[in-house]
């Protein structure tokens, strides 16, 4: 099977298919995050941050695609010349994943004008307000699309941008309109990953624009709810000292422990005053559902996960029921993430093996 995998790939490279534009197919996929995307103190070096066994165990593991986030901090430095370092190991990760037999959507994760996170820490995105920025980011599609158009259509796929936080709805349609056009002048059947603006949440997915004649897109959202859950205690959120316990499925918060609860930690729970299960998770999903195929278009959902400070059995009981979520409503996705704070694996490399399960059953009916 493998040798088959290689011999049409380098086919593909080589004689273009004539229906490769329909090709780029997926299912379950993980997000490779910090490693060339989102990096700290703590990260090893990018040199010893990923491997081809790291993506052969992804493989072996039943997942089909990465999604792999880079910054354009990582890829390109201060002057605005490509970091040629960092370019090398963002075409090894795509050689190893291919190698693989695991898909690739290349997802430009922060870009020096934007990140997802600046309104909450008190920065401005210079993005949305200065033309000049807007065509940096344009730019910098072009030296990408250059760097990587010698991939197959079939097996690479581009994320125009994570997370936009436009003030207006508009500036992001307008922005991604003017970037589609910019890629297609270029490689007119590359597959294009969008998402709606503001963190691509499934409640702003009404004000998503799909560029005029596109087809050969994926509308993306990201999926964190509720978030007393999935960020539960994460040290960059307002839940970082939160005092009170959380469950799944039913009331987050008790009503007994609620009582409990200092008034800071009431005021916080409260903003998920319902019950949470499988139905709830569905009727929000649904609400992107719903547009994407009214639109002929695959929904994926490109983030999910639960933070590690979580109780562990309530993340797991949230982690089977979204996922027989998107299998019903036949929604391919990207679990966040490999090894960072929500990882499938330890960050020395163990496998987190109940999760693993839950996500690729041994009988593969998710």
């Amino acid at each position: 099977m493998r040798v088959l995998f290689l011999v049409l790939f380098f086919i593909s490279s080589i004689v273009p298919c004539a229906n490769s534009k329909e090709l780029f197919e997926i299912k379950r996929g993980v997000n490779i995050s910090h490693w060339l995307s989102q990096r700290y103190d703590k990260c090893p070096p990018i040199e010893q941050g990923m491997s081809e066994t790291d993506f052969s165990k992804l493989s072996k593991d039943g997942f089909d695609h990465v999604r792999l986030p880079v910054d354009e901090a990582v890829l390109w430095n201060e002057d605005g010349r490509k970091n040629e370092k960092t370019f090398a190991f963002l075409h090894e990760g795509i050689r190893w994943a291919l190698k693989n037999e695991l898909r690739v959507i290349v997802d430009l994760h922060i870009i020096r004008s934007h990140y997802f996170n600046a309104g909450q820490e008190g920065k401005v995105n210079k993005l949305w307000t200065d033309e000049a920025e807007q065509n940096h980011f344009l730019d910098l599609w072009g030296e990408l699309s250059d760097e990587l158009k010698q991939y197959p259509v079939s097996m690479l796929a581009y994320e125009i941008m994570n997370e936009p936080t436009a003030p207006d709805h508009e500036g992001w349609n307008g922005l991604v309109a003017k970037a589609c056009r910019y890629i297609r002048e270029r490689e007119p059947d590359r597959m294009l990953v969008i998402g709606s603006n503001m963190w691509q949440g499934v409640g702003t997915f009404p004000f998503l624009k799909v560029p005029e004649g596109e087809k050969q897109i994926m509308l993306s959202f990201h999926f964190y709810e509720p978030f007393l859950l999935t960020h539960y205690r994460a040290g960059w959120t307002d839940l970082a000292n939160f005092g009170g316990n959380v469950h799944y499925p039913g009331m987050l918060v008790s009503k007994g422990e609620m009582a409990g609860l200092a008034d800071a930690d009431r005021k916080l729970a409260s903003r998920w005053p319902d019950e949470w299960n499988k139905a709830k998770l569905a009727s929000l999903v649904e609400k992107a559902k719903k547009i994407a195929d009214a639109k002929g278009l695959t929904l994926y959902c490109g983030e999910f996960g639960v933070y590690q400070t979580a109780p562990r059995a309530d993340a797991l009981r949230w982690y089977s029921d979204i996922v027989s979520v998107f299998a019903e409503m036949d929604i391919p996705w990207s679990v966040w993430d490999y090894k960072g704070g929500y990882g499938i694996y330890t960050p020395d490399g163990v496998p987190q093996k109940d999760l693993i399960r839950i996500l690729v059953p041994v009988d593969g009916k998710k």
